[in-house]
């Protein structure tokens, strides 16, 4: 068995990335951040404000975050819910990132993450992947690209989807969850020293993904 951790800011690919890895390599894939998403999810649901800390302490404790597959794609459900598509609203990733400041938060998931882990090869992707949740990782990388490309990709996918773009909002809300997630107090998005950089802003995600698998020797 052997893990593969991948961090990264908002919008820069690291999902597709662990996807596509986890598929030619055989291995399960796990979105650790669909958990966060899916916690906001359950924050929102009952009127709570996701930086309200003592308030998310009040359900934290008792929710219950399932990760099911189905025909190869992961499946979020909090409390027999099925949210895989509700914690894709774009709202849902300041929601998220708010969220993921929490102590009581991340100790939750964590332990989670790290029980898949520990039972089977898989591929994780987050911002704390390398640096806290598998520090011990066989394969760490850290993707990362420009403010603005990654603003102009999820510009395209917005629009693929038929809906209707303000770049600069997307733009504002990107840099500003940047800096959420690389200030925050409680497992801040870091470059650790065994990582490999990977600067995608100029690189397709065929490349982006043929470069991963120069470093990995398949087991």
């Amino acid at each position: 068995m052997y893990s593969i951790a991948i961090d990264g800011p908002s919008g820069v690919g690291k999902s597709t990335l662990a996807k596509a890895l986890a598929k030619r390599l055989g291995i399960t894939y796990l979105d650790t951040g669909a958990m966060y998403r899916a916690m906001a999810w359950k924050a929102l649901s009952l009127g709570i404000d996701p930086n309200d800390e003592e308030r998310v302490k009040t359900f934290v404790d008792d929710v219950k975050i399932e990760v099911k597959y189905k025909d190869g794609v992961q499946q979020i459900f909090v409390d027999g819910t099925d949210v895989s598509l509700a914690i894709r609203e774009h709202h849902m990733s300041k929601a998220s990132s708010d969220i993921s400041r929490h102590n009581c938060v991340r100790t939750k998931l964590v332990a989670m993450q790290r029980e898949i882990a520990s039972n089977q090869s898989v591929v994780l992707d987050g911002r704390d992947i390398t640096s806290v949740v598998l520090p011990h990782a066989e394969y760490k990388f850290f993707l990362t690209a420009k403010a603005e490309v990654r603003a102009e990709r999820r510009a395209k996918e917005l629009e693929a989807k038929g809906n209707v773009v303000d770049f600069a909002k997307i733009l504002k809300d990107i840099e500003e969850r940047d800096y959420n997630d690389s200030h925050r107090a409680n497992s801040p998005l870091t470059l650790t020293p065994d990582s490999v950089l990977v600067d995608s802003s100029n690189m397709t995600a065929a490349e982006v993904l043929e470069y991963i698998l120069g470093f990995i020797k398949e087991e």
